[in-house]
This record gives C-alpha cells, sequence and structure tokens, in this order.
C-alpha cells in the first residue's frame, strides 16, 4: 500500500521522535524510505550545509542501525513547498512528519498544517 515513504526531517525534537513512526511505517510495509531535509535560508540553523548534510547522515544512521536503508534528498525552499514538490516528484504514497503540538486547523502557518493543505498524497501527522 505504501511503497514509498517520505520522512521530512528538521533539527527539532519532534523530528526526531516522529523517526520511530516513520521507520515502523516503512518496516510494515517494506517500503522505500527517503529522508528529506530542506536548507531554509531565512533560518540560520537549518541555513548550514554542513548541519543540514551532519543531520541527514544522522537521520540515515538511525535508519541503517535499525536495518532499513533508505535514501536522503536535500533541497532549499520553503519546507512545506518542497516537501510537497518531492513527494510528487518521486510518486510517494505517504508523508510522515512531526508536528509541535499546535491545532492544525487554526495555525496554517505550520509547515504540517500547509502540507496537509498541499501534498500530493497522505500525510501521517504524528504529534
Amino acid at each position: 500500500m505504501f511503497n514509498t515513504v517520505l520522512f521530512p526531517i528538521d533539527q527539532s525534537r519532534e523530528a526526531m521522535e516522529t523517526a520511530s513512526k516513520a521507520l515502523e511505517l516503512a518496516r510494515s510495509h517494506d517500503s522505500r524510505l527517503i529522508v528529506l531535509s530542506v536548507v531554509q535560508p531565512d533560518r540560520p540553523d537549518m541555513h548550514d550545509p554542513a548541519a543540514v548534510a551532519a543531520l541527514l547522515e544522522q537521520a540515515r544512521q538511525r535508519f541503517v542501525d535499525a536495518g532499513l536503508p533508505c535514501e536522503v534528498v536535500e533541497r532549499e525552499g520553503k519546507p512545506a513547498f518542497v516537501i510537497c514538490d518531492v513527494a510528487d516528484e518521486l510518486n510517494v504514497d505517504v508523508i510522515v512528519m512531526g508536528t509541535r503540538g499546535v491545532n492544525l486547523e487554526d495555525d496554517t502557518e505550520s509547515t504540517a498544517a500547509r502540507v496537509i493543505q498541499l501534498a500530493p498524497c497522505p500525510v501521517l501527522v504524528v504529534p
């Protein structure tokens, strides 16, 4: 059912906690797993290419250590739009992402809320 799982990651605690759900879903469906990080020029913590590369390697190694190989993709831009573009481009079946616990109906500025609105596939949001 889910041949390809996209797991967008940033440096938040929620993203790293969501990794276990992405791993569980990909394993249970024998899915291809793609880890995506978005370089954001307007955010100092996600602008440094070395920091983003280290984040992607940390996530990749976590999945490899758990016995699930994954691909890593790095793009630049506004996260919600990039996530949806990558999902469309790579024919993703589901996006698994965390949220900071905000009310997604009222907070249209959150990345998760925007992805839900724009995604070309189902989105599993992990609180």
